[in-house]
């Protein structure tokens, strides 16, 4: 196999970076999204959420996408997944031109799950996983081939602090368990598709400043949220989102299947 050149990386930024759970205004996929779109490129906004869809994509070509589509998915459903992304590998990006190919994937979409151990449904604890874990095998496995295909392409997956730590912030087992998952499948993939030009990613946040099970962290809430921050402040979804703009940049392809933690401090090493 020959030597890959970093130059091939550049054409990363000409290419569709897609991302799941975009429609939330407040949400870590919209970050992401609106990140993306400050370095000019095209996009695909897919969420369960199609009315929210149209407002997102507002914000985004007014943040300097130069081309954006949006599909609905229901990402827990193969059938749905493929339908999404067969409708962003058809669409046009303008009356003139189609929209580039895939070069990048952004699985922001995800279920928390508060709910006990000895209290959980077996329906339940597959719902999180369908979700969580299933929703990036579905996607993965869909994008994947155009990839390597180009010889290039991006998977990035959020995971979460919970899949190193057990969780108890906002959810318990079954989230840490759908999102260590996550972990071990990007790592899984990484050596799967390693010297191929296409890279993987997991990003482990905590205590971003988001709309969290169903509250934004206000009052003493977010006062103790921030105390136990050791940065001495909560996470903003933009710095989320340069981070994920790295990875699926032109610079990013020296690392695979590694977890970024994004905690401020909380976890270490």
């Amino acid at each position: 196999m020959s030597e890959r050149s970093a130059a091939d990386e550049s054409r990363l930024t000409d290419l569709t970076c897609v991302v799941t759970g975009a429609a939330s205004e407040r949400g870590i996929g919209r970050g992401v999204a609106l990140a993306l779109a400050g370095q000019g490129r095209p996009l695909a906004l897919l969420d369960l959420d199609g009315a929210r869809l149209a407002h997102a994509a507002e914000a985004v070509r007014a943040a300097g996408s130069p081309a954006v589509v949006t599909a609905e998915v229901d990402v827990a459903d193969e059938a749905s997944v493929a339908a999404a992304i067969s409708a962003v590998e058809s669409a046009r990006a303008s009356p003139t031109g189609p929209l580039p190919p895939i070069g990048a994937l952004v699985h922001c979409a995800g279920v928390a799950d508060p709910t006990p151990f000895l209290e959980m449904t077996s329906s339940g604890f597959q719902r999180t996983l369908a979700i969580n874990t299933l929703g990036l095998f579905h996607l993965a496995r869909r994008v994947l081939p155009g990839m390597l295909d180009q010889g290039l392409g991006r998977i990035v997956a959020m995971s979460s602090t919970a899949a190193q730590d057990g969780g108890g912030n906002f959810s318990t087992s079954a989230y840490a368990a759908s999102k260590a998952g996550v972990e071990g499948l990007i790592r899984g993939l990484a050596k799967e598709v390693a010297g191929t030009g296409v890279t993987t990613a997991a990003i482990a946040p905590a205590n971003i400043d988001t709309d969290i099970m169903g509250g934004a962290l206000v009052g003493q809430r977010r006062e103790e949220f921030v105390a136990r921050t050791p940065v001495g402040r909560l996470g903003t979804t933009r710095e989320l989102g340069e981070l994920v703009a790295f990875l699926v940049g032109p610079h990013g392809g020296f690392t695979t299947g590694a977890t970024y933690n994004l905690n401020g401090g909380l976890r270490v090493g």
